[in-house]
Formats: C-alpha cells, sequence, structure tokens
C-alpha cells in the first residue's frame, strides 16, 4: 500500500482479476468506505498523556473522500486534505491474502508555529453558571481530532475539573475548521438527571474558574500553537429564562445612509447563532444584504448594509432557534425543572420586530 503521496492513498500490486472486478463494480460510497477506509487516528499530545502516544480507542469514523480504479491501482482522495501531526490508518479489506494495513503519517514541518487562539466566546468576564457551550476561535485551520485532550477546565485553586464537556464521536467544527464548539456536558445543567445529582454541576455560582488551551494542539499544518491561551471567568445566577425578543431594543438608522442598525438584547446571546441567524428583511419577506457584527460582550448586534437604507417599514426576522448562553430559546428553557411544568412555546418558527426607516 503507497502512502508516500500526501493527496493520495492507493493500492497497487493486486491481481488483474481484482483490479477488473473493482473497476466494473458499482459501488456506494458506503460501501467502499466498507471496503478501503481510511481513518484519522489522533495523536494524544495532552500533559496527561505521553506524546506522540496513538489513543487507544476504536477507531473514528472512516475519512470522506473520493475512490477510483486507476491504470490498475486503486485510489482514495480524501475530501480534506492531510494534517502533519496526525496519524492515519488505512485498510484494504478484499486483499489475496487477507486484509491489507498501512499506517503514516505526513512529514514533520519545520515552519515556525503562527497558529493562535483568537478569542473564546462567550466573551464575558461572568458566566451562567449553568452556560451550555464555549466557541474556541483560531486565527488559522486546525487539524480534526485530539480537541479535548488539548483543553483543562481549572477551579480557583488550579485543579482540573473532571468531565465537564460532552464527549461526541466528531468534533464540532464550522465548515473552515478555525472554530470548535465545546458543550457543556447536559447532565450536569439539566435538573433532575442522574449526573447533576450524583457529579454535581461543572460550575457554581460566585466561584472563579479557567479555561485552559495548551500550546501542543496541532493545526492543519501539523505544527503546535504559538503559545497557550487562558480564560479566567466567574460562574453567576443561573439564567432559566426563555427569550423574549418583544423586550429588545432597537434604534433604527437614517434613511438614504449607511449606519449601523443596533439591537440591545439585555443579555449575551450565543455568539454564533446570533450572527448566523438574525436577518434584515422587508415586509414581504426581501432580504436586505449587509454584515453583522456583534458587540458589548454579545449583548448588542450591528447591522450595516450593502447599501443606503431604503425609506419606509422593515423588520428583523428572529428564529425561535435563537440561544442565549443558557441554550435558552424564544418561548422554551433549555433547563425545564421537572416539577414546575413545561412552559408555553412559540408555534411560529420566528419572531419579527418591526421598526421603520425615516
Amino acid at each position: 500500500m503507497d502512502a508516500a503521496d500526501v493527496a493520495v492513498v492507493e493500492v497497487t500490486g493486486l491481481p488483474a482479476d481484482t483490479v477488473a472486478a473493482l473497476a466494473r463494480g458499482d459501488q456506494t460510497p458506503e460501501a467502499w468506505a466498507t471496503l478501503f477506509p481510511v481513518f484519522a487516528i489522533p495523536l494524544a499530545t495532552s500533559p496527561s498523556a505521553p506524546a506522540a502516544t496513538e489513543r487507544k480507542a476504536a477507531l473514528p469514523t472512516p475519512m470522506l473522500g473520493a475512490w477510483r480504479v486507476q491504470e490498475g491501482r486503486v485510489r482514495f482522495s480524501p475530501q480534506f486534505p492531510l494534517a502533519r501531526g496526525v496519524s492515519y490508518r488505512a485498510e484494504f479489506r478484499t486483499g489475496p491474502g487477507g486484509p491489507l494495513v498501512a499506517q503514516y503519517q505526513l512529514p514533520a514541518d519545520t515552519t515556525p508555529p503562527s497558529t493562535v487562539v483568537a478569542e473564546i466566546f462567550p466573551s464575558a468576564e461572568m458566566l451562567p453558571e449553568n452556560l451550555l457551550k464555549f466557541y474556541v476561535q483560531f486565527s488559522a485551520p486546525m487539524a480534526e481530532g485530539a480537541g479535548l485532550d488539548h483543553v483543562r477546565l481549572l477551579d480557583a485553586a488550579g485543579q482540573e475539573i473532571k468531565l465537564p464537556f460532552l464527549k461526541i464521536a466528531d468534533e464540532l467544527w464550522d465548515a473552515g475548521m478555525t472554530r470548535l464548539t465545546l458543550f457543556i456536558d447536559p447532565g450536569r445543567i439539566k435538573r433532575g438527571v442522574r449526573p447533576l445529582v450524583e457529579v454535581g454541576p461543572v460550575f457554581e455560582e460566585g466561584k472563579s474558574y479557567a479555561l485552559v488551551i495548551d500550546a501542543a494542539w496541532r493545526d492543519a499544518a501539523g505544527r503546535p500553537l504559538l503559545k497557550s491561551f487562558r480564560k479566567e471567568f466567574r460562574a453567576g445566577p443561573a439564567d432559566r429564562t426563555a427569550l423574549e425578543p418583544t423586550g429588545w431594543k432597537l434604534s433604527a438608522p437614517a434613511a438614504g445612509t449607511r449606519a449601523p442598525l443596533s439591537v440591545e438584547f439585555g443579555e449575551p446571546l450565543d455568539q454564533a447563532l446570533a450572527l448566523r441567524l438574525l436577518t434584515v428583511t422587508t415586509p414581504a419577506g426581501e432580504a436586505i444584504d449587509g454584515e453583522a457584527v456583534l458587540g458589548t460582550q454579545e449583548r448588542r448586534w450591528g447591522f450595516v448594509p450593502a447599501k443606503p437604507w431604503p425609506k419606509g417599514p422593515l423588520q428583523i426576522v428572529v428564529p425561535t432557534i435563537i440561544e442565549d448562553l443558557s441554550g435558552n430559546n424564544i418561548g422554551k428553557t433549555f433547563d425545564v425543572d421537572m416539577f414546575a411544568g413545561v412552559p408555553k412555546t412559540f408555534s411560529t418558527a420566528s419572531v419579527r420586530l418591526p421598526f421603520e426607516v425615516k
């Protein structure tokens, strides 16, 4: 099995009848992934694990890509570039002598590290004790896998909090691999469930914490981060109130200008969802093009139109799935007290906040 080419993985030297049978076949991507899977096996390089030691766990989901038979070779081309610092394992499971297995890494890169943690959201220094998630924003694309090996949540004494994050099979990256979502284990947030009762909450009101990202985390080029990152914060009261956009304060711009439309939420909202979900439209639903920004520690939303504001009525469309820092939606709380009953929910998919441009 040839893995020298950093862009593809190839199987060579197969019997002609095997190659011909594969070339005549009409395998689906799912079938190919079973026949010729390629896995990314992250290296555990956190302070709690030996450097360059492979994680001893079940193989992850096979990588996405394309398979083809060409000139007597069976080739796999990954959908995303291979990353340095990550171990790969390829298995060809229909060889004449049994499965063929190859494990490999890209050569080390001697370029100095430059990627940093640009910011962590929420950006406030006081967060609700039932905080649902963090967003870790990097300055450049990162390698997938082993993210939790490089993240530690510490209490005021510097002791690591055990198992604070929800562990899932695939990490939650944005399309550009520059933002990772870290969910706090919901079992330690929702009242009346066993983990919260037996283990306790991750955060407690009035106590101080630090989220630490270590510099051993590797970017997409296989280089470690330029430096570690530390976000210190304090836990405030739990937020178990549904969002009410009708209480938001709008500041309408003047017609014929590109002055920003401003909305004060009254509390921080989920950074990624607020930027993605809030839109400005005409009453008929025609979208107004422009750029949105969040400020004041995610408490204020601003929108600058691509063209000067037209005179007349407009509206902000707010999908009901938008969230605050505790995962509360419009008309529905994330943490429902089992003994308090279920709050009312909106039947519509969005709420509209009208305003007038004069």
